[in-house]
């Protein structure tokens, strides 16, 4: 039986062409023991969430295996947002966040994605958190991924020197954690 993978891609225009290339990255990295699912997710700009969260809990219960999570960007968040405010009742074997935004501030679109002060605690302390993030991220600052640090004791932290936003559409060390599982 083939390992699942649900890969969550980032927002905005365009944002599941591009991550597209970075779930392929992670099929060609894994191999023939896992199988990565990608789908696309759509914006519903009339819901406080964009109709992600609803969206993710599909995704995630048309998997019956145990189940590994990674998501980038904005699907990184929106993942992350999604465990802290739901139960799952399958086995989430891991748990990969890929250059995660934190949200923060008053304005009004941003209330229905913003995790809450205490999210971390909800999080299931048996699963393996990791984290990614290149120096050079033109999008999301390091700041970002310092929060999730220090409000994520557990996780692992991967710093990469150069890459961007997109991590040169290489996720060969994020395959090499899912391996190492």
């Amino acid at each position: 039986m083939k390992k699942q993978v649900l890969f969550i891609h980032g927002g905005g225009e365009g944002g599941y062409e591009a991550d597209t290339k970075l779930a392929d990255s992670l099929r060609k990295e894994l191999g023939d023991a896992y199988e990565v699912h990608n789908p696309e997710i759509h914006f519903n700009d009339t819901l406080p969430d964009f109709g992600w969260l609803k969206q993710i809990g599909k995704e995630i219960s048309l998997i019956k295996e145990e189940i590994i999570l990674a998501g980038h960007s904005f699907g990184a968040s929106m993942l992350l947002k999604y465990l802290s405010e739901n139960r799952i009742q399958k086995k989430i074997d891991g748990l990969f966040l890929i250059a995660a935004p934190y949200w923060s501030g008053d304005e009004d679109w941003k209330q229905g994605i913003k995790l809450h002060k205490r999210f971390a605690d909800s999080i299931p302390k048996d699963i393996p958190v990791f984290l990614y993030q290149c120096k050079d991220d033109e999008v999301v600052p390091l700041d970002h991924l310092e929060f999730y640090t220090q409000n994520l004791p557990q996780a692992t932290v991967r710093i990469i020197t150069s890459g961007g936003h997109q991590l040169n559409n290489d996720l060969s060390l994020t395959a090499k954690d899912m391996k190492s599982l």
